[in-house]
């Protein structure tokens, strides 16, 4: 996964790539609309061993409804359409996801069985939810599982809101369009990602954003500061 030159297609276990809203995402009866929640997702392969991907559904504000829109073709969506069960987790841990991007094995990634559903748990995450399927739609190019939550796990507080970790958030994204994204751009947004860390992070974002930056650097002709 993730070698060599890329189209959005490789990125298919990737939920982070942007993407159009469906028909099916309007606004809620209460007149919200729903948000992306950047995270981690872990299912299950067939041979029983979790499977772990960055993936950006839409919640409500309520959290008890995920909409998944992975691509068909993708092992996050074929575990889903077999198992119908996944655990959704919010973490700050940027370490993890870019890794998880780039796919580096995974620091950090201490796993435990899920309480409800067949899945796994990612202890040191924020929130964890484990996530039943309700609904699919496959009749576009991307799936369309609409989820509702079995059991949350709030595992500890969230770090905050910090220059840093979102700076690393958005170079994963940015990571993952490299196949079609000017040169330029991708340059200069990059560099003003790096400065971010560089002023506000501590070592654990500075590595993850060393390995973003090596993976790109690796598969896409750019130059980074």
């Amino acid at each position: 996964m993730l070698r060599g030159e890329k189209t959005i297609e490789d990125f298919a276990d990737l939920g982070i790539v942007s993407r159009p809203r469906l028909a099916s995402c309007q606004h809620s009866p209460t007149g919200e609309r729903p948000m992306i929640l950047e995270g981690i997702i872990t299912t299950v392969d067939d041979d029983g061993r979790p499977h772990l991907s960055a993936m950006g559904p839409e919640v409500d504000s309520a959290f008890s409804r995920f909409e998944l829109r992975p691509f068909p073709s993708s092992r996050t969506c074929q575990n889903l359409r077999r198992d119908g069960q996944a655990v959704f987790h919010v973490t700050d841990d940027v370490e993890l996801l870019a890794a998880i991007v780039v796919d580096s094995p995974p620091p950090n990634a201490i796993l435990e069985r899920a309480k409800v559903v067949d899945g796994y748990v990612l202890t040191n995450a924020c929130r964890a939810y484990e996530l039943n399927v309700l609904h699919q739609d496959f009749t576009g190019p991307r799936g369309l599982l609409v989820c509702e939550v079995a059991s949350l796990h709030r595992i500890r507080d969230f770090f905050g809101f910090n220059r840093a970790k979102h700076a690393v958030v958005e170079a994963a994204i940015l990571a993952t369009r490299l196949g079609f994204l000017p040169q330029v751009e991708i340059e200069t947004k990059w560099n003003w990602l790096a400065a971010m860390v560089e002023k506000t992070g501590e070592n654990a974002e500075r590595r993850a954003f060393k390995l973003l930056t090596a993976f790109v650097e690796k598969t896409h002709t750019v130059t980074t500061n």
